[in-house]
Parts: C-alpha cells; structure tokens; sequence
C-alpha cells in the first residue's frame, strides 16, 4: 500500500458531456497504474469538487500527493484557484502534504494532436494552402493568452502549414470572427478552425457556432472545424510525465520546447548539442562585461539538461 497519491484538477464545465469526459479520462488513467491511488475533482460547475477528490485519497491511505492541473494554460485557475484550494485542503487534513506539477501546454506531445486534428479536418487538403485559426479559452491574464500564442507559434514550426493565427472565444481578443477575418484579409483560401481545448464543452460549441455563422456570411473562404484534443494516448502519457516530474520535486524551468532536449519539427539536429556560452557583439563591452550589472552573463544559459 502506498502512501503516495495523484490528484487531477480539472476547471469544470457546465456541459455534462465535457464533465464525464474529465471523469472518464481519470478512470482510464487509474486503471492504467493501479499502483497508485488517482483521484480528480472540479474547480467549479461541475461534481465532483476537488475537496471530495483530496478526501478520496486520504480515505486510501494516502498521506503526500502531486496535483496536477489538467488544463492547457497557467491562467487563474492553475496560478490561483487551485493553489488555493490545496492550502485548504491540508488544514482540513492535518499531515497531508502535496507537490503542485505544471499545466500541460504547449508540449510537442499534445502539438502533435493538434497536427492530426487538423489533418483528420482537411481531409487530404494540402497543408501549405491551410491557415490555421487555433482558438484558446482566452483570459484576463496576459501571460495566459500569450501562452496560446506561443502554442500557435510552435504549430507553425516546420508543418507546412501557410500561416498559424490566434484567437479567443472568451474575455480576449481577437474573437473567432475578427479571427477569421484577419485569415481572409491575408489571403486564405482554406482555413481549419482548431479549439485549443482539451475536451468538449460549452466553449468548444461556441467556438464551432461562431465559425460556422461566420463560414455563411463568408461563401469564398473555405472553412472547416477541427476536433479538441479529447483522451488522446498523448495526453494519458503526459500527466504520467507531470505526475513524475511534480511526485519527484522537480518541477523545473520549461523545457517541453526546448529544440536542445526535444526534436520539433526542422530543429532535430540540435537535440543535445552542447551549450557554450555566447556573447552579443552589440551588447555594451563586447560580452557582457558592461551593460550587464546585475552578473547574469547571457553566456551562462545553463539549462541543465
């Protein structure tokens, strides 16, 4: 009997469909490691709450756990809500202890379910005639919004695709239709609409609406609907890989997309090339001897990969 736990916490949807696929996803990967006790709860809107999932584990002897948020971006729910939760959590359990692991995006394992979404919707398409409108949760946190840029932009490397935009279905802009319409006005002829979302739910439906009002209004652009992300194998592998990394203590600097330790798309050949240190001719004393005050040279990039 271990004493040792996984807790998952998921934001919560007011969509039953999007509920049971986080409740289903949970069981499947509990049935995958019967070694270790698996519990998942809610944020918010939906059963069961994170408090009876945390209750659950410490009911099977477990005394230290790691949470993992099973959400795409660092907004207020993994930077805040769950942080908050957890405190609450070990006052009421005295003895519980608990590590915190990072949320899942944009890591190539989950960018390589977006590449077959989107190929599973072009259906044969040619990618370099293909804009792609990934589409986030959207956040009144800028580092969260500029975290789906940034999966946009990892999309676009070395795919083929003609171009990879951005948009949000709620709280930030650009929204689905100006989104769209930034594809026609850069010439798109096919435009695949990808939710950037790991199940369904109100706001993927809202997503698919919007794209198909604005596909009526726009007849000479060609537009189709991606599937989310859903209960790949990837994302059962990567909470596994979240699960290790916050289990063991060391979440560490985000090296998901790092070209040195992953092979994306066109940058193979520099997985575990060996870092030198580097200086930048233009920076004041030539290599950092001025300029940088504070002794953080650039050369000093030390990765530890």
């Amino acid at each position: 009997m271990t004493d040792s736990g996984l807790l998952i916490a998921g934001h919560g949807t007011r969509d039953e469909g999007g509920a049971e696929a986080f409740r289903s996803f949970v069981a499947e990967l509990a049935r995958r490691h019967p070694e270790l006790p698996v519990a998942g709860g809610f944020i918010e809107l939906s059963p069961p709450p994170l408090g009876d999932a945390v209750t659950e584990l410490v009911e099977r002897g477990v005394r230290r756990f790691a949470a993992v948020p099973l959400m795409l971006v660092s907004a207020g729910h993994s930077k805040g809500d769950i942080p908050a939760a957890l405190a609450r959590e070990k006052e009421r359990h005295p003895g519980l202890s608990y590590t915190y692991g990072r949320p899942l995006g944009p890591h190539p394992a989950l960018l390589s379910v977006l590449e077959r979404r989107i190929d599973e919707a072009l259906d044969g398409v040619d990618r370099s005639e293909v804009t792609v409108l990934l589409v986030g949760r959207g956040s009144t946190d800028p580092d969260a919004n500029a975290e789906v840029f940034k999966a946009s932009r990892l999309l676009w490397e070395g795919r083929g695709y003609a171009g990879v935009e951005t948009a949000f279905v709620s709280l930030a802009a650009p929204d689905v239709p100006s989104g769209l319409d930034r594809c026609a006005k850069l010439g798109a002829r096919h435009v695949v609409v990808l939710p950037y979302f790991l199940f369904t739910g109100v706001l993927p439906d809202r997503v698919r609406a919007q794209t198909e009002e604005w596909a009526q209004a726009h007849p000479e652009t060609e537009v189709r609907s991606a599937d989310v992300i859903g209960p790949a194998e990837e994302l059962l592998g990567l909470i596994w890989e979240r699960y290790e990394e916050a289990a063991a203590d060391a979440v560490r600097m985000n090296c998901d997309a790092c070209v040195y330790r992953i092979a994306l798309p066109g940058f193979e050949d520099k997985v575990g090339r060996p870092q030198q240190p580097h200086f930048h001719p233009d920076d004041d004393g030539h290599g950092g001897h001025g300029g940088h005050g504070h002794g953080h040279h650039h050369g000093g990039h030390a990765h530890a990969h």
